[in-house]
């Protein structure tokens, strides 16, 4: 009923620095460095992506540079020892890589990034094509939606749905992402229904909901 979701495709950074599994460590570090991020996705061939390499990946080789992993060290460590005197990307990426699609909603794509800890997630068609990277800071684009925005939306795919024989007695005022709904209106049973589709409302901080059911005279 309320407007259409947002989906990753409306927040993602199309622009994607990407690597190759025969890019070297030092090239590596060098992109993390140079384009601000924590983590690269690797693709071959036309674009499809095998995994992710990230600084966690690269720290190894730092960690134990000035002395070796003792054995035990090794057996309860495999991975980052082998990382540690590895090269190139391939053997130093994470995989398979954790991917999300472009029509998933922003919702589906915090949850898995917070199941997952990881800060952005590659977006891959149905080939496993890169076609974007999301990251938390584009999940919250959406809370720069303005006020005026977020009335206008509320005001027509809630309040003129739910309430189209009163919806003109319903004031919406949204003030900093907190949307407060007041009035009267003819179906006391909808209510409930109003404060929750405005919650679900892209942008939306919080909602006070102050409607009442109309009583005739």
């Amino acid at each position: 009923m309320t407007s259409t979701p947002y989906t990753v495709a409306d927040v993602m950074t199309t622009q994607v620095v990407a690597v190759t599994p025969d890019t070297g460590f030092k090239d590596i570090a060098a992109a993390i460095e140079r384009w601000k991020v924590t983590a690269l996705p690797v693709v071959e061939g036309e674009g499809r992506v095998v995994g992710v390499v990230s600084e966690a990946d690269l720290l190894p080789k730092e960690e134990f540079h000035d002395h070796g992993p003792g054995l035990i060290e090794q057996m309860r460590r495999l991975g980052d020892t082998a990382k540690a005197g590895s090269t190139r990307a391939e053997n130093l990426m994470t995989t398979p890589a954790v991917t999300i699609r472009p029509d998933a909603t922003l919702p589906q794509a915090a949850h898995l990034m917070a199941d997952r800890h990881i800060k952005r997630l590659p977006v891959v068609d149905a080939n496993g094509t890169l076609k974007g990277i999301v990251s938390r800071a584009d999940l919250l684009k959406v809370f720069l939606r303005s006020d005026d925005e977020l009335t206008a939306d509320i005001r027509q795919n809630v309040v003129e749905r739910l309430f189209p024989l009163s919806h003109e007695a319903v004031e919406v005022t949204v003030s900093h992402g907190i949307a407060t709904l007041t009035g009267q209106v003819r179906d006391h049973d909808l209510i409930p229904m109003a404060e929750r589709l405005a919650h679900s409302v892209e942008g939306v901080v919080d909602v006070h909901c102050r409607l009442e059911e109309h009583t005739e005279p």
